[in-house]
């Protein structure tokens, strides 16, 4: 379909596609009616629920405040789509325009919209991981059952990886008086994500709440009774930890294996796509009916030299879907390209983390308000001389002022007219971010390269 009677006729009685029915899904969904697609729209999901929102489970749902079954997504619109819930994309045919669905079917498209997110990283060893109570957190379901553990009053939680999602369920722990472990392979919680210096404000912030922090290490095994419990995980010093609840939090995998042999651009590390969310095949030429959104996309950022950015974050995948939607109805000269800051927050052990830009671009860091011993402050990171992210800790009065410097390219070390007097900063340090081909827990940006045909994309194999 090209050329303006085309378009026209994909508006009024075109057949548009949605894999995905998550956040990114629905806003695509909503947002391709609000601008006047009145053909048939499609909607696949492989979970049995209609959409529902994910922050919540690791928070409000972890301490009993909220039920799994309450985190729907509120509507801004009826979408008047025919809902394939609990049916999982299984292939596709980018020559017939066709998805295949895991119940058999085949379902036809004139624009296509893959949507399909992350799934949590499983334990490594499938025996293990399938003891009674092992636990990941990822979707509704995972989030009622780990509640239901926790009410149980378990003994001791282990928490194996502390990113943002590790750090808030051990938070959650602490709150409901439970005892717990965690044990992160890097250096310190949160350092995949935002580095050494923040790092180490993180530790403290878990130990002075009780938490039995245990960096530097790694879990080797986990060992389950006579009758298929978890009772204990064996650490790589030798020690071992009793535990009755172990909650694996190892990041994402990006949901791109039903895409095998289809010739699109997709790989462990998502699917690449252009600025205009435009999705590339494996010769790095762009396709011009099938799209990305949400988590699963690798797209360009022209902010940030243009490398393919992977976004873990809720309000990218928004307005990534807003901007897809937009696309898949325009003609060219119209498209949008995808310019959102990355911003993302989290909430742990009575403090609100908020960021903006891409940290763990940052080479360096300074602290230009507040103080890291107050839990209260600003640190903006810098790279070549720019200001490119910042973070905050209880501060986030400061953000938009951050979020425009990243925006203008504003200079690094940040003069200091800006700064406050108190700060215990002054100075820019080495943001100590681990070396990247060094795996740490769940950082929620991933910086994948500049090149969408890049080769080696088809030929990692996917347990890396």
């Amino acid at each position: 379909m090209s050329g303006d009677g085309s378009l026209e006729r994909l508006r009024r009685d075109g057949r548009i596609v949605v894999v995905g029915a998550s956040l990114a899904g629905l806003r695509a969904a909503e947002t391709m009616r609000e601008k006047g697609f009145a053909g048939s729209l499609t909607m696949i999901g492989d979970e049995p629920y209609e959409p529902y929102d994910r922050p919540p489970l690791s928070k409000q749902v972890l301490l009993g405040r909220a039920t799994a079954e309450h985190t729907a997504l509120p509507r801004r619109r009826d979408v008047d789509a025919q809902w394939r819930l609990g049916v999982p994309a299984t292939g596709l045919d980018m020559a017939a325009r066709r998805v295949r669905l895991g119940d058999g079917d085949e379902v036809e498209y004139d624009r296509l919209l893959i949507a399909t997110g992350v799934r949590a990283r499983p334990w490594p060893n499938e025996e293990e991981g399938a003891l009674d109570g092992v636990f990941v957190l990822r979707t509704r379901d995972d989030g009622a059952a780990l509640e239901r553990a926790l009410a149980a009053g378990p003994r001791r939680v282990l928490v194996i990886g502390a990113g943002f999602t590790g750090s808030e369920i051990a938070s959650a722990c602490r709150e409901r008086g439970l005892p717990v472990t965690v044990a992160e392979r890097g250096a310190a919680p949160l350092v995949g994500a935002l580095g050494g210096v923040i790092g180490e404000v993180a530790a403290q912030m878990h130990r002075e709440n009780g938490v039995d922090l245990r960096t530097g290490i790694m879990v080797t095994g986990l060992e389950g009774d006579p009758s298929g419990r978890v009772r204990a995980a064996h650490l790589s010093d030798g020690s071992a930890v009793e535990a009755d609840v172990v909650v694996v939090s190892l990041g994402a995998q990006r949901n791109t294996e039903w895409l095998a042999g289809s010739g699109l651009g997709a790989g462990p590390r998502g699917i690449a796509c252009d600025a205009g969310c435009r999705a590339f095949d494996i010769r790095g030429i762009v396709t011009d009916d099938i799209y990305v959104a949400g988590d699963v996309a690798r797209s360009p950022h022209a902010l940030f030299g243009y490398q393919f950015l992977s976004l873990e974050h809720w309000g990218n995948a928004v307005a990534q879907a807003e901007t897809a939607a937009h696309n898949m109805l325009s003609e060219s000269a119209d498209r949008l390209p995808h310019l959102w800051v990355p911003g993302f927050w989290s909430s742990q052990f009575g403090v609100n983390i908020k960021s903006v830009g891409v940290p763990p671009m940052g080479t360096e860091i300074m602290i230009t308000q507040g103080s890291r011993e107050e839990r209260r402050f600003v640190g903006v990171y810098g790279y070549q001389d720019r200001v490119i992210a910042a973070v905050t800790f209880d501060n986030c009065r400061w953000l938009p002022f951050y979020q425009e410097q990243i925006e203008t390219g504003a200079p690094f070390p940040v003069p200091f007219e800006t700064m406050d007097r108190r700060s215990d900063g002054h100075k820019a340090v080495s943001a100590d971010f681990p070396d990247p081909s060094v795996p740490t827990h769940g950082p929620t940006i991933t910086l994948s390269g500049y090149s969408p045909a890049d080769r080696r994309m088809t030929f990692v194999p996917a347990h890396h």
